[in-house]
């Protein structure tokens, strides 16, 4: 452990269908088994002082997959959603140390029972101080820049007054700091078209365990690799 703690994460919980195939399983049975490690992810960030969490969920381009598999995870994220909203109901002191949990990403594109869900979740958890959770469904790094843009042209903002910091506060991010450290589980190094403007100088750690083998340990080893790391920010 390291007392150079990021104060915001991006992870991409990489490699939940390849795990499920070794092991002769459904891709669904994985997508699965990657959730329940998202969950137990969160609780390790937030015991070492994490304060923001962006996670991948699901990808522009991943509305192209079979459509089995499109409707078993809009549903899977209907669950997470769901079983947050009534661990915040039954428990008084959630607001303090639950999640505070928003969706990044096209929401209109979202089944509209997802939506509901959706928006509730983020009204009942917004309060809440322990760890921010974006989670990005329907998300795309140049989505973010566009619509980002098209916003400031609906706008009729001058060119001249375009800067990266009016850009900044367009995003889906907006408000929130550059995340710190990138983690990719899953033997692939690449961006993926994921947060590919607010990563511009992160720190970048990639580990060959597939999602739902990633353990408590490799997250350790990942934030004493980012300790030993000078970031010099472009510089």
């Amino acid at each position: 452990m390291t007392d150079k703690i990021p104060y915001h994460i991006v992870l991409f919980p990489d490699g939940n269908r390849r795990w499920a195939r070794k092991r002769g399983l459904s891709t669904l049975r994985g997508h699965q088994e990657g959730y329940r490690n998202l969950i137990k992810f969160c609780e390790w960030c937030k015991k070492r002082g994490v304060k923001i969490l962006t996670a991948f969920g699901f990808s522009t381009e991943n509305w192209k997959r079979p459509k089995k598999e499109v409707r078993y995870l809009m549903k899977l994220f209907e669950q997470i959603l769901s079983q947050n909203i009534k661990k915040y109901q039954k428990n008084t002191g959630y607001h303090e140390e639950g999640i505070r949990i928003r969706i990044i990403g096209q929401k209109e594109k979202l089944p509209s029972s997802l939506q509901k869900i959706t928006e509730r979740i983020e009204n009942l958890t917004k309060d809440c101080k322990n760890l921010h959770l974006n989670l990005a469904v329907s998300y795309g790094g140049r989505w973010d820049i566009v619509q980002a843009l098209q916003k400031i042209v609906r706008k009729k903002i001058p060119a001249k007054d375009i800067t990266e910091d009016l850009i900044n506060n367009h995003l889906s991010t907006a408000g929130l700091p550059a995340p710190d450290l990138v983690i990719r589980a899953g033997d692939e190094k690449r961006i993926s078209n994921f947060v590919i403007w607010q990563a511009a100088y992160s720190e970048l750690y990639f580990s060959n365990k597939l999602w739902p083998d990633f353990t408590e340990k490799d997250l350790d080893e990942a934030l004493r690799e980012y300790a030993y790391r000078q970031r010099r920010f472009g510089e």
